[in-house]
């Protein structure tokens, strides 16, 4: 058995599988509360408690898989190159969204960090969760934080955010796509941009360009607080 779960290959395929029961069950469900991530991550979990798997077997396969990460979100290329004239026609719009956005993912935080009165770790942690993770991992590291404690801050605001987004749009009518592009993508980076690929293609562009965007603007702001 530990022959096995010590390959790489192990991470792998039950990532992929997990994932894939997720998918699977988020089409069944046909609600966004099903969120395919979220339940990979379930999966995983009780497949290493249950059979009594050390997490440095599974991260083998991994942290193989996180390093398509960067080139995943890459990828949105392609979809904000079919949009670019409407990127062209809302730019403003779209450089004031991801900067409104920002700035209040990070104010937030901090305030309540300073209510809850968490140390500067911690509040170094948390702060750069709407970003992509590659971008939160480096902001963290770069202010002190904790990486493992960013990278789970990360998720679960890219979970929260694809699983609501839909709802929060419907919630409050927001009929225009720039517009609700630009939100998910500042708010909940990829895996939030995934859920706007499904809504539009035009949202998942913009969703995709305010990923970039907003991850400059946090990279600023958070040179600014103290």
């Amino acid at each position: 058995m530990e022959a096995v779960t010590s390959s790489p290959l192990f991470g792998i395929v039950l990532s992929i599988l997990a994932y894939a029961v997720g998918v699977w069950l988020n089409r069944k469900a046909k609600t966004p509360l099903v969120n395919p991530l979220l339940v990979a991550i379930i999966l995983v979990a009780l497949v290493l408690l249950a059979f009594h798997i050390p997490l440095e077997h599974y991260q083998a396969g991994g942290d193989f898989i996180a390093l398509f990460l960067a080139p995943a979100t890459a990828s949105l290329a392609l979809s904000v190159y079919r949009q670019r004239e409407i990127l062209k026609k809302n730019l403003f719009p779209v450089l004031l969204g991801c900067a409104a956005g920002s700035l209040t993912s990070m104010l937030s935080v901090y305030g309540l960090c300073r209510a809850f009165r968490l140390d500067e770790k911690l509040t170094a942690s948390m702060l750069p969760k709407s970003v992509t993770t590659p971008i939160a991992m480096e902001i963290s590291r770069q202010h002190g934080g904790i990486v493992p404690v960013t990278v789970a801050a990360v998720i679960i605001t890219g979970i929260l955010g694809s699983m609501l987004a839909p709802l929060l749009i419907k919630a409050f009518r927001v009929k225009n796509p720039v517009a609700a592009g630009v939100a998910i993508g500042t708010a909940s980076h990829a895996v939030g941009t995934s859920k706007a690929v499904e809504i539009g293609e035009t949202e998942g562009a913009m969703s995709g360009i305010a990923i970039g965007i907003s991850g400059v603007f946090t990279v600023l702001l958070a040179m600014l607080l103290p």
